[in-house]
């Protein structure tokens, strides 16, 4: 009999070491040949009693210039990836049975636990670099704004993979490079090459993304671009603000006829 797997071990898990670790264990199962089996996801993922989540606007600047400074953006990254991990999972719990991907399922699971394995790894990379800085994840406010788009988005995998990783994961190819740049310049090397692998590994992200959104789209026999762009306007509440990233998004196969009509569109 084969061994089974389920992503609700990831998402239910609140210790975000153990859920990272958890993560990786899913993805090694599924490599080795395990069934995924899992129930209903819950809308939200278990998460630890800190960081003290606030709205993003109360968050302060980060002054890289400083320790304090650069603990602060790298405790916002460990967010990221920690909530990237339970976007990855909900992905396979919520998404994997969908008519859209019946025929490929087993990539589109595969696909997404890779994923979901290179967030857990990035959780990890990060938390490792804060803890040499003398701070510990949980130690900085953080928002939940991003979990909050995987809610409005929980009911259709168009949504989700638009604004996930195509609009979200995307806003990061825009601005790692510039974060880079400042942390070398304030001579933390050490952070910079961890946002290096970061950064190469998020452009495939977005590539697995456009992937199953083309998949999506021939599926419903519509224009992928058209598809996107209504996606968007639907359930992002946010604004697609330059500067852009061109470079990396069209290496992802984010062309820019996907977004130009969208950027600093306020959506309601």
């Amino acid at each position: 009999m084969r061994p089974k797997t389920d992503p609700l071990s990831v998402l239910c898990e609140g210790d975000p070491w153990r859920k990272a670790r958890a993560a990786r264990a899913m993805h090694a199962a599924i490599c080795d040949g395990a069934t995924v089996v899992t129930a209903a996801p819950p809308d939200r993922p278990s998460r630890p009693d800190r960081p003290r989540l606030v709205p993003a606007r109360s968050l302060a600047k980060r002054k890289l210039g400083s320790e304090e400074g650069r603990a602060a953006l790298l405790h916002a990254i460990a967010h990221i990836e920690l909530n990237a991990i339970d976007l990855a999972a909900d992905m396979i719990a919520r998404f994997s049975r969908c008519e859209e991907v019946a025929d490929r399922r087993g990539d589109f699971i595969r696909d997404w636990s890779s994923v979901c394995d290179d967030e857990a790894r990035h959780f990890v990379m990060v938390s490792d670099r804060l803890e040499q800085l003398g701070h510990s994840y949980g130690d900085f406010p953080a928002h939940g704004g991003l979990w909050d788009a995987a809610l409005k988005t929980r009911g259709d995998i168009a949504a989700r993979l638009s604004v996930a990783p195509l609009v979200l994961e995307a806003r990061g190819l825009d601005v790692t490079p510039g974060m880079i740049d400042k942390l070398v310049q304030a001579g933390d090397t050490e952070s910079a090459d961890v946002l290096r692998v970061i950064y190469r590994e998020e452009i495939g992200h977005v590539a697995t993304g456009m992937t199953w959104l083309r998949h999506v789209a021939a599926f419903r026999q519509l224009d992928c671009r058209d598809l996107f762009r209504g996606m968007v306007v639907e359930h992002y509440d946010g604004v697609i603000r330059p500067p852009l990233n061109h470079d990396a998004r069209h290496e992802a196969g984010l062309e820019l006829t996907y977004y130009n009509e969208l950027t600093l569109q306020p959506r309601i």
